[in-house]
């Protein structure tokens, strides 16, 4: 008997310690989690002291276990309680709480253990003779419904109960919500995330198991998404969300954003690099170099995983594919662009662009020696790559028309000669290269810019012809020469539009003195497999109209949501185990 007593009343101790470590003084929800852990404290230590120890009713022993059996539960509510009003607490508050918990489960399982049905009548004479005296009581009818019915109730609230601490903080399962990760997942799997390596925390803290693994390229993790907020107020919605969505298996996320559209977060995406790289996609093909090596060189391992075409998946996962980012014909088009650009010859162009400004100049006549200021003449807006191609008639009479107008033109097309910084490369697979801004992708883009330079260019030149010429517009249409320049510009055009899926510049990017960077200790950047349909880490949310390139002061501007960054290795939830529905498709991944 003295065990049980020394146990029980450790147990009570300590919750009262936990009890009064939760007292709040805040008008807000965190004021509940006293009463409510002082009010289960005092229920239990009632029943214990006075009608079992001191009457010896051993009826309210099965009320007690209840307690025992709830206790870490309760006490785990009432510290995202104490938690979830507007004043946070301390790290090392959190840490001493999280102790006192812990010392407190572990003091209800070992009174469980003692005051169980087959240990707790050997250490008491009296409560057993009790129990033999008690008949065996029989319930029928409306009774022996209502008891049956509360057993199922406790037995799924308990079950409940456990699956949360699991999912918390050894496995949790996710349902794929998007087709970022195509083909290696489908929307609507689902997978078990194993948690526990990565170090979970008790919710709305700080304060878990310590993290026990390093990833490497090629893992698939569930982690936050750095894109949302994740202040307290976020930080309890979000608990509460995943609170319902565990509850519930997947079936119900209540983790929606202002516009009640479901939030992307947690993401499932794949280790693409890791501590101690730099990075570079172009071309699809991702380059990495490290400080012991100032090259970039392919990553080789990437081509395993990452899914550029998917029109070249099995047929019977093609069906299951709601959204194919790209025709084949669409895809075609992309790799010849990319061709024409890796083959662009600068010297060739460079007399080309000089070429279309002295035609324009002749065309424009005395124009083309006017002395405005010419500064202003276009916008950023008007420097769009696709209002420049579908306005091309417009700005060809504005440029021939107004004053100052060829000059524009001039510096358009040669502005960029002789002022654009062509070096060597400081770190590419080739040495000795010579690249547009010193790496693969400022040069791609550079390039690219001159591309659609010459293409806007030879439609202006041309349009301005035509104009002098005094052809009818409707004429125009038919004109072999435009045709073969708008079919360019619709090449350029829809490739421009995939140029921030398709590619990334040097990530982290140089310091102000061109020396690389690299990423963090304990930080990672991930991608999704199916690259042309993927807000990954490369991207942000919102796009911005900027120059394609920053080596030319005339550059065309597109829209871009390029805001590549890095994932904290705390954000990181854990990995995918399995893959357990459809039951086609079951396997690890």
């Amino acid at each position: 008997m003295k065990k049980i007593v020394i146990v029980l009343y450790s147990s009570i101790f300590c919750a009262l310690v936990f009890s009064v470590m939760n007292i709040s003084v805040h008008a807000d929800i965190s004021v509940t989690a006293f009463p409510v852990s002082i009010l289960f404290t005092g229920v239990l230590a009632y029943l214990f002291s006075v009608p079992l120890r001191k009457h010896d009713d051993i009826g309210v022993l099965v009320s007690v276990r209840k307690l025992l059996q709830y206790e870490p539960f309760v006490f785990l509510a009432v510290f995202v309680l104490r938690r979830a009003g507007t004043a946070g607490t301390s790290h090392l508050f959190d840490t001493v709480s999280v102790l006192v918990w812990l010392v407190a489960a572990v003091l209800s399982l070992v009174s469980l253990y003692y005051i169980s049905e087959k240990r707790v009548y050997t250490y008491n004479d009296v409560w057993k003779a009790a129990r033999d005296a008690c008949p065996d009581i029989h319930l029928h009818g409306i009774k022996y419904i209502i008891s049956e019915a509360v057993d199922w109730i406790d037995a799924l609230l308990q079950a409940v109960c456990m699956v949360l601490l699991i999912q918390i903080f050894v496995v949790q399962l996710y349902q794929i919500p998007s087709e970022s990760m195509v083909p290696e997942f489908l929307v609507k799997d689902r997978v078990i995330v194993f948690k526990t390596a990565s170090g979970p925390k008790f919710p709305l803290s700080d304060v878990g198991i310590p993290e026990m693994r390093n990833y490497h390229r090629g893992d698939i993790v569930v982690f936050r998404n750095p894109h949302y907020k994740m202040d307290r107020q976020s930080e309890i919605r979000t608990f509460v969300s995943q609170l319902v969505y565990m509850l519930t298996f997947t079936g119900v996320n209540l983790n929606v954003d202002e516009t009640g559209a479901p939030k992307a977060d947690p993401l499932v995406k794949r280790v693409t690099g890791v501590p101690g790289e730099q990075l570079l996609l172009q071309d699809g093909t991702l380059y990495s170099r490290t400080k012991d090596s100032s090259v970039f060189a392919p990553v080789e391992r990437e081509k395993n995983w990452a899914a550029w075409n998917l029109n070249t998946v099995p047929m019977g996962l093609k069906s299951r594919i709601r959204l194919m980012p790209l025709t084949v014909e669409q895809y075609n088009m992309m790799i010849e662009c990319e061709k024409q650009r890796r083959n662009l010859d600068i010297q060739t162009t460079e007399s080309e662009c000089r070429l279309l400004a002295y035609r324009f100049g002749k065309l424009a006549g005395r124009k083309a020696f006017s002395s405005a200021d010419i500064s202003g003449f276009f916008s950023k807006t008007d420097m769009f790559e696709y209002t420049l191609f579908q306005n091309n008639e417009d700005v060809a009479r504005k440029l021939l028309t107004a004053d100052g107008g060829s000059m524009w033109f001039t510096s358009f097309m040669t502005d960029w000669i002789g002022k654009t910084a062509v070096c060597t490369d400081t770190g590419n697979q080739i040495t000795g290269n010579r690249l547009a801004g010193g790496d693969l992708y400022s040069d791609a883009n550079f390039k690219l810019n001159l591309m659609i330079k010459l293409t806007v260019g030879r439609l202006v030149v041309r349009n301005a012809e035509l104009l002098v010429d005094g052809t009818s517009v409707s004429r125009w249409n038919s004109d072999a020469e435009r045709i073969q320049y708008m079919e360019q510009a619709e090449l350029l055009n829809n490739y421009v539009m995939l140029l921030d899926r398709r590619n990334m510049p040097v990530f982290p990017a140089n310091d102000a003195k061109g020396d690389p960077r690299y990423i963090p200790a304990n930080c990672y950047f991930m991608m999704g497999d199916n690259r042309f349909n993927s807000l990954d880490m490369r991207h942000s949310y919102d796009d911005t109209l900027k120059p394609l390139t920053s080596l030319d002061a005339y550059s065309v501007t597109y829209y871009s949501n390029m805001a590549p960054q890095y994932v904290n290795r705390r954000l990181i939830l854990g990995t995918t185990a399995f893959r357990f529905w459809p039951p086609d498709r079951i396997g690890k991944p």
